[in-house]
């Protein structure tokens, strides 16, 4: 069944064959059953099975080999995650002729990159962008580098930061005259944990079609993975007003954001900092909308001059 919701270039839009990856990752099968419509599914609520399905894909579309993350950690959900590094692509391409730039001279940011470095890998493996993942948490880092370890392709194309201040983003973590192409986050979306506990029991509640009284934290995620203080909003201000330290070593900034009534704030930061191209990308994830923001301190005859010299 296709999933329209999700990029038109988006390899799992036409959802999974559980036979290929069975085949790929045989310890797939006993997380496989009929779902209440006779197709192969996982339980989704599951978190073993959640991991091993993102095994399979991994090794399966793009070769990663002992892919996996420490119990309580985030675990991504793989399509809603490429969604992000193809629209972003699209960014990319506008002023390149409509064509997606490839290769390891295209230098990437990952903000927060967590234990699963999804984005760094899915980055390289789809365009061959080189990356650098940031994280404050030291477990999540040691654990992508476990992951890059065990896959030399990633090992020159992917390096690893510590930020060590709880509260810089992108201060630390940029050297001086360094160049990205493209930045992209996904904050914590909660303003604590309860409120990400209380997320969860609506959501899941939602999903199953009765009232759920125990949190069922099926991805995972760490505290600094699902809430700060302030939530995404105050986390996302900040990245923009840090941003402007950078306004010429990046070419795009941009971050998912969870909740759309949160972007009437986030552009006025941007009206306020004179930030003067702003965009929202709307995505489908999942069984629901998501966009990220991107803006960019580069005029348009700036953006042309950075994709003439780096681009080609």
């Amino acid at each position: 069944m296709v999933k329209s919701n999700l990029h038109s270039n988006n390899k799992f839009r036409n959802g999974y064959n559980f036979d290929e990856l069975i085949t790929v990752l045989p310890n797939l099968k006993e997380c496989v059953s009929k779902n209440k419509y006779g197709n192969d599914s996982i339980d989704f609520f599951d978190r073993k099975s959640v991991q091993c399905l993102n095994q399979a894909l991994l090794l399966k579309y793009y070769g990663i080999k002992d892919w996996t993350i420490p119990e309580d950690y985030l675990c991504p959900p793989i399509p809603g995650r490429l969604d992000y590094i193809l629209y972003a692509s699209d960014l990319l391409a506008e002023r390149n002729f409509k064509k997606v730039p490839k290769g390891n001279k295209i230098h990437c940011l990952d903000i927060g990159m967590g234990a699963s470095c999804i984005y760094p890998i899915l980055g390289n493996k789809e365009f061959q962008w080189s990356f650098v993942g940031t994280d404050i948490d030291k477990a999540s880092l040691e654990n992508a580098h476990k992951i890059i370890h065990a896959n030399p392709s990633l090992s020159e194309q992917i390096v690893l930061r510590h930020q060590e201040n709880i509260n810089n983003i992108l201060y630390g973590v940029i050297k001086e005259s360094e160049l990205f192409d493209l930045v992209v986050c996904n904050p914590p979306f909660h303003k604590s944990l309860q409120e990400a506990k209380q997320a969860n029991l609506r959501k899941t509640s939602n999903l199953k079609g009765k009232k759920v009284n125990k949190p069922t934290l099926n991805f995972g995620g760490q505290s600094n993975e699902l809430w700060y203080n302030g939530g995404e909003l105050s986390f996302i201000t900040k990245m923009i007003d840090q941003s402007r330290a950078f306004a010429k070593s990046c070419l795009w900034f941009t971050s998912l954001v969870s909740k759309e009534s949160n972007l009437k704030l986030l552009i006025r930061t941007m009206d306020k900092f004179k930030v003067p191209e702003v965009k929202i990308v709307p995505m489908g994830q999942g069984n629901k909308k998501s966009r990220f923001i991107a803006w960019t301190f580069l005029n348009d005859k700036q953006q042309k001059a950075w994709v003439e010299s780096r681009f080609f």
